[in-house]
Parts: C-alpha cells; structure tokens; sequence
C-alpha cells in the first residue's frame, strides 16, 4: 500500500466507520447541544479538528519523552491539563478574531474541554502505542468524524424544525431518535473497509 493509501484509509476508518460520536457516543454534549444551526456546527467542529489534532501532537510528545512507561499513571491528569489550555487558548482566538461565532458557541465551547472525544482520542494513541504520524492520522480524522456527525445532525435538526413532529417527540426526543437513527447508518461503513 502506498503511503497516501494508507493514509486515506486511515482518516476514512477513523472519520466514518469508527466514528467517535456515532459509534463509540463520545462526545455527545457539544454534538447534540450545539447542533441546532449548520453555521454553528461548522464552528465547533471546526475548533474540534483544531483541539483535537494540536493536543495529539503535544499529549504524544508528552507521553513519549516525559511520561514514558515510568508515570503512564499520571496520562489522564496531563492530558486533561493540555485540552484545557488549549481549549483557552481557542477560546481567547475566537473572542478576538470571531465574536459571533464565540458568541454562538457560548458555554459549549469551554465544554471542549471536557468533550471526552478530544481526551479518548490522546489516549487511545497512548495505549494503543502509536507512533507519531499514526496519532496524527487518527486524530484527523476523528476529529474529521466529529464534524461530519455534528454537520449532518444540524441540516437534519433545521429541517425537522419545519416539520409537524408528534408533541411527545418535540425537542430532545426527535434529536435522540435522529442521532439513533443516525448512528444506524453509519454501521454501514464498517463494511468498507
């Protein structure tokens, strides 16, 4: 396999048929709490794929040349550590840079934070002991995987609010059949690959 092949087939796996939403439901706060609006979706994955990927680089490095085999104990403290920094930090770039989308984002955005799809991705690259540019490929494309889950979800989300839904299904209900429903197709993909 050329190395461009595998790293498609990389990203593809870890973005649909091991989608970190829809087949492993990490994630889920900021998915079905911010998925009212495209625009919006689109800027919280955004800010996802931006999290994610830089604290997979630092957290790698981290583990490799600092915590090793010696302190793996401590993996989840440092870890959680790293995504909050670096969740303030996107946090003050959007304040500054974009302050509708910061705005928009509102108390889903420090919940990056705790979004247990940045922090499963680092440590599954450490348990499962991947190199540098195999962490790199799973976690671009999980991050990948959230946005298409969560951009899906917010044109789905828009167009049900002009439909006629049952009263019992109004709200939450009709997003957590959708998300069901969602998840559903996405086992599809594991037959691809």
């Amino acid at each position: 396999m050329s190395a461009i092949t595998t790293l498609a087939v990389g990203i593809i796996s870890a973005a649909l048929v091991n989608n970190v939403v829809l087949s492993r439901f990490l994630g889920l706060c900021p998915f079905l709490g911010v998925s009212r609006k495209t625009s919006t979706a689109v800027g919280m994955g955004t800010a996802v794929i931006a999290v994610i990927t830089v604290s997979s680089c630092i957290t790698y490095f981290i583990n490799v040349y600092i915590l090793g085999e010696k302190y793996s104990y401590l993996r989840t403290i440092v870890f959680i550590l790293i995504i909050a920094g670096l969740v303030q930090s996107v946090e003050i770039i959007l304040k500054k840079k974009m302050p509708s989308l910061y705005k928009s984002l509102g108390v889903y955005l420090p919940l990056i934070t705790t979004n247990c799809s940045v922090l499963g991705v680092a440590i599954d690259s450490a348990n499962n002991g991947y190199g540098f540019a195999e962490t790199m490929i799973y976690s671009v494309g999980t991050a990948i995987g959230f946005l298409i889950a969560i951009v899906i979800m917010s044109g789905i989300r828009e167009r049900i609010e002009d439909n006629d839904v049952p009263e019992a299904f109004k709200g939450m209900p009709i997003v957590l059949v959708t998300a069901g429903l969602m998840a559903i197709a996405f086992v599809g993909f594991s037959g691809t690959m």
